[in-house]
């Protein structure tokens, strides 16, 4: 009987040791870290669009002025005696009075003359008329006139000669032309005075013409 119990007791004991022994598995910690968040204090910058327009305004004891920038500006300085207002340039009337280049036809240009009338007695006596070359081959100026009836333009006279330009050697001529040196026998008491210029060459020989510069000057023999 001793026997079969000790047997059984060590039966027991070798089933007790061949048996696996489970692990107990270690429980997880999760740590919770609570991180403090500030509410933001400084105020985010202010972003400019480029092509905004920025005023800035000083503050001073007196409200600022705004000049636009096509404003003229006047400063008046406070004097004891009253503002001196300095009197505006004079401006000089009259000059000469250009004539169209078209007309010069490509033979002459920059035509000017003095008056739109001459008249024989009275004012003004005289009219200087200016040209200058546009063709090189030009070295000297006539001036040709004639007479035409005012208002009808019904008669004309032949063309006359009215003298020789005076040059500077650069292409440029001038003539003073007077009231007295229309043909005695064609000065009428209201008429037309029609002028056209010619270029000479060296020989003397007729290099071209301009237009006829008709109905621009007025000629009297006494006055208006």
């Amino acid at each position: 009987m001793k026997k079969v119990l000790l047997v059984s007791l060590v039966f027991l004991l070798t089933a007790c040791a061949g048996a696996p022994v489970q692990q107990v598995q270690p429980t997880p910690i999760i740590a919770t870290v609570l991180v403090p968040v500030s509410a933001p204090t400084e105020v985010p910058p202010t972003v400019i669009p480029p092509t905004a327009e920025v005023i800035v305004v000083t503050a001073t004891s007196e409200p600022a002025t705004v000049v636009p920038p096509t404003a003229e500006v006047i400063v008046v300085t406070a004097t004891n005696g009253p503002a001196t207002v300095a009197p505006a340039a004079n401006v000089p009337s009259g000059g000469p009075i250009p004539i169209d280049n078209t007309l010069g036809k490509g033979v002459f240009v920059n035509l000017t003359m003095s008056s739109d009338s001459l008249t024989l007695r009275c004012s003004p006596r005289e009219i200087t008329f200016t040209a200058t070359a546009a063709l090189p081959d030009i070295v000297d100026a006539l001036l040709y006139y004639r007479i035409v009836d005012n208002p009808a333009g019904l008669y004309p006279s032949e063309w006359q000669n009215g003298g020789k330009m005076k040059g500077d050697g650069n292409g440029n001529f001038t003539l003073v032309f007077g009231g007295d040196d229309v043909d005695e026998n064609l000065r009428l008491d209201k008429a037309w005075l029609d002028v056209q210029f010619i270029g000479l060459n060296k020989g003397g020989a007729a290099v071209d013409r301009t237009q006829k510069i008709e109905r621009l000057i007025t000629y009297r023999k006494d006055c208006q």
